[in-house]
């Protein structure tokens, strides 16, 4: 019999929690890009809430209320949105807010800022734009390799990032460098999750990790369980399961990352024990 289990840590975190309770206290508001990366918790808040969702800061005008998403908006964007009169509600996970500060402040005491994370990604677009200076990105080591910095450099992390890889940046930079201010501005539910996700695919037959397939963090989990667990899955739903990962397996792990709603959870739950012989532990 197919036994599952799930982490014991995932699933939404402080941030998004948050985030969904401000959209559901205000009715008929729109955010300015994606709430969160989970398309089908922002559909819940749109035939629930009427919370609607637009892409183009234009669109907004006085009287409108727009709530900030939780990876945080640009700088310059959050300006004009007060300028036009709109009632901003600032959606913004405070974890993300705090790179946004020591960007700013580093930058403008003279330091070179690096981020390391994803330059397309929204949260560092808008954590990169408080750099008063500039700020430049990198996803990798390899990436530093003939760059240029001043001898003091200020270090920041997306928050969804892996540790590991994390550490790998600073120990290149710490003997080349006069000065490197680290800031650990990886969030604690990125650190509990991840940390719960190795523990459970290291005894895992096959594993779920439950998401959205723009979701960093989740994309991280999985590639945390890939290295423990070879037969691992990243799906948005139960939509996406396919029953053939179960032949021949014993234990099935389940996590999800922090957009991931706990009824999508427990409907990846039910079908697997709709479809295989199974039992939850």
């Amino acid at each position: 019999m197919m036994k599952i289990q799930l982490a014991e840590n995932y699933g939404f975190c402080f941030g998004v929690k948050r985030a969904i309770k401000i959209a559901e206290e205000n009715k008929d508001a729109s955010t300015y890009g994606p709430l969160i990366h989970n398309s089908k918790e922002i559909n819940r808040l749109s035939v629930d809430f009427g919370v609607g969702l637009s892409e183009d800061i234009h669109t907004f005008t006085t009287g409108d209320t727009a709530i900030v998403r939780t990876h945080g908006i640009e700088k310059d964007e959050l300006k004009a949105l007060h300028e036009t009169g709109v009632k901003v509600i600032d959606a913004t996970c405070p974890y993300v807010t705090k790179p946004q500060e020591i960007c700013q402040e580093m930058s403008e005491a003279g330091y070179d800022v690096l981020i390391f994370g994803d330059e397309t990604h929204p949260e560092i677009k808008g954590v990169k734009s408080y750099a008063t200076h500039g700020a430049r990105v990198v996803t990798s080591v390899e990436e530093l390799i003939g760059m240029k910095f001043k001898e003091q450099i200020a270090l920041v992390a997306q928050t969804t990032r892996k540790v590991e890889d994390y550490m790998e940046v600073v120990n290149y930079l710490m003997p080349r460098y006069k000065e490197l201010r680290v800031f650990n501005t990886i969030c604690n539910a990125t650190f509990e999750n991840q940390d719960a996700v190795r523990k459970i695919a290291v005894k895992a037959d096959v594993m779920l990790i439950i998401g959205g397939k723009n979701s960093s963090n989740t994309k991280q989990l999985f590639s945390i369980s890939h290295d423990e667990c070879n037969d691992s899955y990243h799906i948005e739903d139960e939509n996406d399961i396919d029953f053939s990962w179960f032949n021949d397996k014993e234990f099935c792990g389940i996590s999800a990352g922090a957009s991931t709603p706990d009824w999508i959870i427990q409907n990846v739950v039910n079908s697997i024990q709709e479809n295989v012989s199974s039992s939850s532990i």
